[in-house]
């Protein structure tokens, strides 16, 4: 009996002393948790909650730089008896991630993107979860109404803590260079006021020709079959943590594909970081979670940011409600937050066939918040950074400027709405670029019915609606390669159709001379503007030309002349030296498209359009014949002056005066051969007689030792 009562008082002092070390440890962590706390009051982030369905990193904190293991929060645990009565719980699993978090969670849903919802509630919230198997380790996991969680292994007596085993002092956890796991969520005072001053695209200073050399090694690091082993390949040449962020960045925007059927499919929805390095396909969800975590494994503050986005399938207009749509990623770099997208970083989605291409964006890297706002509108208003923030409305309602509008080096248009309407049936829009760029726009997917004037610090469009009612305009820019991209569209309501204002519809884009057209080879033009009203159906138009340069220039109109030979025939061409004139004679009233083209006479291939004149002439009265066909040997320095019409009326003697450089005989051939004679002033004159023919042709002998004539001008003849 005296050997039972003393196990018994044995049994009852370790009893005691366990008691009292578990006291004495909770007492530790609260005072551990108020000095950690109030140390880190000024840099320690708040808790993120992690998503269902992802296993988090280490459960417990620990620091190099002390000799203690600090303790987020109060351990509670229950006796025996209250841990029967929870005997729900005792089945689940003691994997952490699979709990829901106190505040929220992230639900999948079948865009790739997974919604969160905040649940109601301020009081604090526990969930205890245990593990039981005869001599298995117990684990108790808590919560507190922060997120924050701890979770302790109760081994059986004499057994090595397999906690212990997992971490080493020597190695670092999987958060930032300081051992902070958890990124804080930015604050009120976080929302930095970030003014766009037209000088860069990004929200820090960024030198982009330092990262060429990084570019292309992160570009080519091959994918491995862990995360820990790619991170590590791409430290090799990241050093600083721009560096890390911007080779991982780079590295996921060239290996990463964006998945469009998995987004339209809930169950073939990729997130987790080894599955998307297997199959190298996810959709925005598993972009930024992948980013996250690569991110973190670097050991640089990283979070993913789910909201609503203006991307494929967006209307303008559209409202947003219910499920967001999209998640991106905010990075902590010297002192600040600071946006990525890498979903949009890596390629684009073709509207017409739902194909995803590889095309980088650099836009979204780092992307200045004044201008990341137009296009995502995250859940949590402090993540856009921005003093004061958006509402869901403004976002809804403000301008869209598409990347590309910014890559191209547009800074602003107007109008700054989305939807505009016209005003005595005309609607106009500028852009203001910082160097000159090409334009085109499309009205309801035409490029029919406006007018489009290049200028050196942007463009002018004026777009007449020939309906009325909604149409759809998009501006398109272009840039280094010969793609024309998407940078602007407009709804646009028109309550008025000006029946007065009928655009030909071969009036292609840009109007009237530019920048572009002298660097083409066309400079100093008589007439500047694109639009050329008179009153006779005659008018004359003159520019220089750059050495080895050959104009064509074709009139087109809506009632005809259609075939190519009588579209020339409208203009008459003369080139004296370096100056080139184009007399116009409109075959009747109407408005025109007067087109000029271009070529290098030594270079071949066919004549590259430059510009168009509007040639405006409302004269009932004019009724103007063609000119007469010219043919190569037409040269610079000739010069018409009778007849100018290509049409001559029958038996009549019409006389021939003309200028041509160079030659040594000149005839005119009807029915008979008439030869003309060479005046004092160097013109060639002389007459013809139309009868008994229906053409008449000029000739020229070059060489007066040869007797081979060649046609310059060619007439026709009209019938009795």
């Amino acid at each position: 009996m005296a050997c039972l009562a003393e196990s018994a008082k044995r049994s009852a002092r370790r009893l005691q002393r366990r008691g009292s070390a578990l006291s004495r440890a909770l007492a530790l962590s609260r005072v551990e948790q108020r000095r950690t706390r109030g140390h880190l009051q000024r840099k320690q982030p708040s808790v993120r909650p992690r998503r269902p369905g992802r296993k988090g990193g280490g459960t417990m904190e620990l620091k190099k730089d002390i000799n203690t293991v600090s303790i987020d929060m109060l351990l509670i645990v229950h006796s025996e008896k209250r841990r029967a009565a929870q005997g729900t719980h005792s089945d689940q699993q003691a994997d952490p991630s699979a709990l829901l978090q106190c505040r929220g969670g992230f639900q999948g849903v079948g865009n790739g993107v997974r919604r969160w919802q905040k649940l109601e509630g301020n009081e604090l919230h526990e969930n205890l979860v245990e593990k039981q198997h005869p001599q298995q380790p117990q684990v108790i996991t808590s919560y507190d109404s922060q997120g924050t969680q701890l979770t302790v292994e109760v081994h059986p007596r004499d057994a090595m803590p397999q906690l212990l085993k997992k971490f080493s002092l020597a190695k670092r956890l999987q958060g930032d260079k300081n051992g902070n796991t958890r990124p804080r969520q930015p604050g009120g005072k976080d929302a930095h006021a970030y003014p766009w001053d037209r000088s860069s695209l990004k929200s820090m200073s960024l030198d982009l020709q330092q990262f060429e050399k990084l570019d292309i090694y992160a570009s080519q690091v091959t994918a491995k079959s862990g995360l820990d082993e790619l991170v590590s390949d791409l430290l090799q040449e990241a050093h600083t943590d721009l560096e890390i962020v911007r080779a991982i960045w780079i590295w996921i925007c060239h290996h990463i594909e964006y998945d469009i059927v998995a987004a339209q499919e809930k169950d073939r929805q990729v997130f987790k970081p080894t599955d998307i390095l297997r199959t190298q396909k996810t959709n925005c969800d598993g972009y930024a979670g992948l980013f996250e975590r690569m991110c973190r494994i670097a050991g640089v503050q990283c979070m993913t940011v789910p909201g609503y986005s203006k991307g494929f399938g967006y209307r303008t207009g559209q409202s947003f409600s219910g499920e967001f749509d999209h998640a991106w990623n905010a990075v902590y770099l010297e002192g600040r937050w600071h946006l990525v997208d890498s979903t949009w970083g890596s390629g684009l989605v073709d509207t017409t066939t739902s194909k995803f291409t590889f095309l980088y964006n650099e836009f979204y890297f780092l992307t200045h918040p004044a201008l990341f706002i137009e296009d995502h509108f995250p859940d949590n208003k402090n993540w856009q950074l921005l003093k004061p923030p958006q509402s869901l409305r403004q976002f809804e309602n403000n301008m869209y400027h598409k990347s590309e509008f910014y890559n191209k080096g547009m800074l602003s248009a107007h109008p700054e709405t989305p939807m505009i309407r016209t005003v005595n049936g005309k609607a106009t829009v500028t852009i203001e670029s910082c160097a000159p760029t090409l334009f085109m726009f499309m009205l309801n997917g035409k490029q029919e019915h406006g007018l489009l004037s290049l200028r050196k610090n942007g463009m002018k469009l004026e777009v007449y609606p020939p309906t009325m009612g909604t149409h759809k305009l998009q501006i398109f820019a272009k840039g280094n390669s010969d793609i024309y991209s998407s940078v602007l569209e407009y709804t646009l309501k028109c309550n008025y159709v000006d029946m007065g204002v009928r655009l030909p519809t071969e009036l292609h884009q840009p109007m009237g001379p530019s920048w572009f057209s002298e660097q083409m080879g066309i400079m100093k033009p008589s007439h500047p503007d694109p639009i050329i009203h008179t009153s006779d159906g005659r008018c004359s138009i003159s520019f220089s030309v750059e050495e080895g340069i050959s104009v064509l220039a074709s009139l087109h109109g809506d009632d005809g002349p259609i075939t190519e030979e009588t579209q020339r025939r409208y203009i008459f061409q003369l080139h004296r030296e370096k100056q080139t004139e184009l007399k116009v004679q409109l075959p009747h009233a109407g408005k025109f498209a007067l087109k000029i083209f271009v070529k290098k006479r030594q270079e071949p291939g066919n004549y590259i359009f430059v510009f168009n004149y509007l040639l405006c002439c409302a004269n009932t009265k004019v009724n103007w014949p063609m000119f007469p066909e010219s043919f190569g040997n037409w040269g610079q320095g000739n010069e018409l002056l009778e007849p100018l019409s290509g049409v001559l009326p029958a038996n009549r003697h019409i006389p021939f005066k003309l200028k041509l450089h160079g030659m040594a005989k000149v005839l005119v051939k009807g029915q008979d051969t008439w030869p003309l004679t060479l005046n004092h002033e160097g013109y060639w004159e002389g007459s013809c007689s139309t009868a008994g023919c229906q053409e008449v042709y000029v000739m020229v002998l070059e060489n007066a030792n040869h007797s081979f004539y060649s046609y310059i001008l060619k007439y026709k003849v009209n019938a009795q």
